[in-house]
């Protein structure tokens, strides 16, 4: 195919985020007097944007949900961003990648300056040619604005040299809207079957299989 710019989204494909997140979304919800003490119960907050997470599961008005992302971020900026596992094998798949001269960068629903800093501090930051993410003020937020963002800045122009690599439909959704192949992973928080309906491109089980896939994908 010779693939040469990979997308990478960032939570729950390159990293866990889930207890982070969650107890991010709980401290918010307290402040509202909603106790949720099933973290797991919260996982569908992980990978949409939080406003349509919050109007979505708890009835919230466009005007609350915005201020609860207000709540949200004081504890993510605090605690929350690093309450996060990187994936085991991303390090080494990234390494491979770049030996073998693809370009790498990522587009996530997450602000991009949050993005940058959970990069950084679990020291993937340097693997990436350009890390896009949400704007602060949710003007862009939804996955295909980001992704289309993320390649404008990156000077992308050749699409059918990239292919994007999530784990939720808004990624495969997002990357269609861009005219781009999503490669669907199952170590992070969709399953097989939301990801076969919205029309993954491929699916891979583990990182070493996204690893060869990408690689042969790349002809690298």
């Amino acid at each position: 195919m010779g693939r040469r710019y990979i997308l990478f989204d960032l939570d729950g494909t390159l990293t866990d985020p889930g207890l982070g997140i969650t107890r991010s979304v709980q401290y918010a919800l307290r402040t509202y007097g909603i106790e949720e003490p099933d973290l797991t119960k919260l996982y569908p907050f992980i990978g949409p944007p939080l406003k349509d997470s919050f109007m979505n599961y708890y009835g919230f008005s466009e005007e609350q949900a915005t201020e609860a992302i207000g709540r949200y971020r004081e504890y993510f900026t605090v605690k929350g961003m690093f309450e996060n596992v990187v994936y085991d094998g991303i390090p080494g798949m990234l390494t491979r990648l770049k030996e073998a001269q693809a370009a790498l960068l990522v587009a996530t629903s997450k602000p991009e300056e949050f993005a940058v800093r959970i990069l950084r501090h679990f020291g993937l930051y340097h693997f990436f040619d350009f890390v896009g993410g949400a704007s602060m003020d949710e003007v862009r937020v939804r996955k295909g604005e980001v992704i289309g963002y993320t390649l404008r800045r990156a000077g992308v122009t050749d699409r059918e040299k990239v292919i994007m690599v999530g784990d939720r439909e808004h990624d495969v959704l997002g990357a269609r809207e861009n005219g781009l192949d999503c490669v669907g992973v199952l170590f992070g928080y969709g399953s097989r079957k939301e990801l076969e309906e919205v029309g993954a491109h491929h699916i891979v089980e583990t990182v070493r299989e996204l690893t060869e896939y990408l690689l042969k994908e790349c002809d690298i």
